[in-house]
């Protein structure tokens, strides 16, 4: 099963998901960030190209050629391919559901803003990642600044 972290009470959810996504490349991590959502998905990706002047953050669509040689995918879809699973990767879900083929991944990384919607969503896939026996986990983060990128 995996470890599912929750970080609950981000002042801004895609902003924090940028800041995880630079943690996990400089930890050396593979990562994919998942939504169904083309627009969050869209916006996630303009983020990261501009979230912090000193950073830069590898990542492309999981469809693109160089996909096998990029530590950070972006998917609208979640496979048993092992493109999308290579071994120790992480996911970091950006969806409001609990993304497909959840037990393939060593640990999934949730954040959560403090609109109703979120929260509602958030608690739902909580229930039901316990309810399929993953070790879930949370943190909250309410205190730190997103938008600051911190070492």
């Amino acid at each position: 099963m995996s470890r599912i972290d929750f970080a609950f009470g981000a002042s801004d959810r895609l902003r924090m998901a940028c800041e995880v996504a630079g943690k996990q490349f400089a930890a050396g991590r593979l990562l994919l960030v998942y939504t169904q959502d083309a627009a969050r998905l869209a916006k996630f990706d303009r983020l990261l190209w501009g979230y912090s002047a000193t950073a830069f953050i590898p990542h492309v669509m999981a469809e693109d050629p160089l996909a096998s040689q990029t530590p950070i995918l972006l998917s609208q879809v979640v496979t048993d391919e092992p493109l999308l699973n290579r071994p120790g990767s992480w996911l970091l879900n950006l969806d409001l559901q609990i993304p497909p083929h959840a037990g393939q991944f060593e640990r999934i990384l949730e954040i959560v803003s403090g609109h109703d919607q979120d929260k509602r969503a958030a608690r739902e896939r909580w229930r039901q990642y316990e309810a399929a026996g993953h070790d879930v986990r949370a943190h909250d983060v309410s205190g730190r600044d997103a938008g600051k990128t911190q070492r």
